[in-house]
């Protein structure tokens, strides 16, 4: 057992902003209390279980091993090259990720990470949220971490930036001589 007595702390990634905030968060839980860290990517096919149920031949894209890369490209995202700088091991789950999770943080002493982002109408009609899944079923601590106060302005300027590139250039030339 590696860590504080076996103790782990499994976070969920996507890759999203609000996954890599909470990843950063669940380093330093891991850091503080000694323990390892769980990297999770849960990832289903393209059209989903059922529709895999049907296929005859196996996909040209090995679905399993491009969630493996995302998973090293997010660690190398929100960390470099050096690592987390903790113990840690990456985990690749198929399934919904609410379900992928609860049943990966299932030891004794886990902490169980996940971001939780803002979720708009449409997202919320579309699609389940994690986090309620995860704090309804999950038998040990959910720690929900909430978005980076970074990312509404990053989003400002996203907007600021559109605004610019929608701007015809020639409103520049119009009135000169």
């Amino acid at each position: 057992m590696s860590g504080a007595e076996g103790r782990r702390v499994v976070v969920g990634v996507s890759g999203s902003m609000g996954s890599l905030t909470a990843l950063h968060r669940a380093v330093d839980e891991a850091r503080r209390i000694g323990a390892e860290l769980v990297v999770v990517l849960a990832w289903l096919p393209p059209d989903g279980e059922a529709a895999q149920r049907h296929v005859v031949t196996p996909p040209a894209i090995d679905f399993r091993r491009a969630a493996a890369d995302r998973l090293l490209e997010t660690i190398e995202d929100a960390f470099g090259s050096d690592g987390p700088g903790v113990p840690w091991q990456g985990m690749i789950a198929r399934g919904h990720p609410g379900p992928a999770l609860v049943e990966s943080a299932d030891r004794d002493g886990d902490l169980l990470v996940i971001g939780a982002g803002r979720r708009d109408g449409l997202r919320r009609l579309l699609f389940p949220s994690v986090v309620r899944y995860c704090v309804a079923h999950a038998a040990c601590p959910v720690l929900a971490v909430p978005p980076s106060p970074l990312l509404s302005d990053l989003a400002s300027a996203h907007r600021r930036f559109n605004r610019w590139l929608r701007f015809d250039a020639r409103q520049l030339t119009e009135g000169t001589p």
